[in-house]
């Protein structure tokens, strides 16, 4: 897969990790912990046929020492870091692109982040 493709591939999967938090938010409004907007982002995603997993721990080493590990709140196809706060962890987990998601808003705030390793 070429660089354009992969590219593609993680636009599109954006675009629905998105469109599911618009659905969730739509649907719950503002006011909640963040730990139900997880829950309903985790089942909008896996409604729409995505592959997510919820609480995914990522090991965070410090000059080849494991010094603990960092959690993230959704990863989807595992391609995706989804964190419900406004938090970048992307360095520890290896992957490329993570969305912060906010919900206390009336219109959901998002942001894509890409780390270049």
């Amino acid at each position: 897969m070429n660089t354009i493709e992969h590219e593609s591939i993680l636009d599109d999967l954006v675009h629905q990790v998105i469109g599911c938090s618009y659905e969730v938010s739509n649907t719950l409004g503002v006011g909640f912990l963040e730990k139900i907007y997880e829950r309903a982002l985790l089942r909008e995603l896996t409604i729409r046929g995505l592959s997510v997993a919820s609480q995914v721990p990522f090991p965070v080493s410090y000059k080849g020492h494991c010094i603990g590990e960092y959690v993230a709140d959704l990863v989807v196809e595992n391609r995706v870091i989804v964190e419900l706060k406004c938090v970048d962890y992307l360095r520890a987990s290896h992957l490329r692109l993570a969305l912060l998601i906010n919900f206390q808003k009336p219109k959901v705030e998002w942001k894509r982040i890409i780390c270049s390793q």
